[in-house]
């Protein structure tokens, strides 16, 4: 799928750039290191999106006929017996994985996925959620998958398209690449105006 401007993935994951192949899309990829801290105090709810505008503002002084598209994944766990809203990030090492897939299972979860648009014209931000329903995992079924997968850059320790969510995840409400890192039906609503029509 042609744009009539240059699309830039500024992502490393590969799970992204998956998605963005699979629609259809030409584009390259260029990642700046971006720090990804925020504040403590903000709300869960709006993390990714914050994330995924730092990552883009990093293009804003060389920008030109480019369109940037930037995004951020969380997964987000009510704490035990407690409303709060706990974020899971990237796990240090096995043991933190393990520590994560332990709190993730038998519970449902929400995966929040932020995007970022730019343009030298505009700039377009929004998040899209889903509920993720795990089943009881064994400690076999997480040792397995953490020895096989490796999964340290992955947030909550797992990716839905690996054997985890094969055989861990019986139920999604909500967009299923929403979970594997890009919600494309909502990218592609943005992209749409730019797509050359043959």
């Amino acid at each position: 799928m042609k744009l009539s401007k240059q699309l830039v993935l500024a992502s490393n994951s590969p799970r992204r750039r998956e998605i963005m192949h699979n629609a259809g899309y030409e584009f390259t990829v260029k990642v700046i290191p971006t720090d990804e801290s925020f504040s403590e105090e903000m709300p869960v709810e709006e993390v990714p999106v914050f994330l995924a505008r730092k990552k883009a503002e990093c293009f804003r002084e060389n920008l030109q006929d480019e369109i940037i598209l930037c995004a951020d994944t969380v997964v987000v766990i009510n704490e035990t017996n407690n409303t709060k809203s706990k974020i899971l990030n990237k796990p240090a090492d096995a043991t933190e994985a393990t520590e994560m897939l332990k709190l993730l299972s038998g519970r449902v979860h929400r995966v929040i996925t932020g995007v970022c648009i730019m343009t030298a014209k505009e700039t377009i931000g929004f998040a899209d959620t889903s509920y993720v329903h795990f089943k009881e995992l064994s400690d076999w079924e997480i040792d397995y998958y953490i020895e096989r997968c490796k999964p340290f850059d992955k947030a909550g320790a797992y990716g839905v398209q690996d054997f985890i969510g094969m055989i861990g995840i019986p139920k999604i409400e909500g967009s299923f690449y929403t979970v594997m890192g890009l919600p494309i039906h909502r990218v592609y609503e943005v992209l749409e105006k730019y797509v050359v029509r043959n």
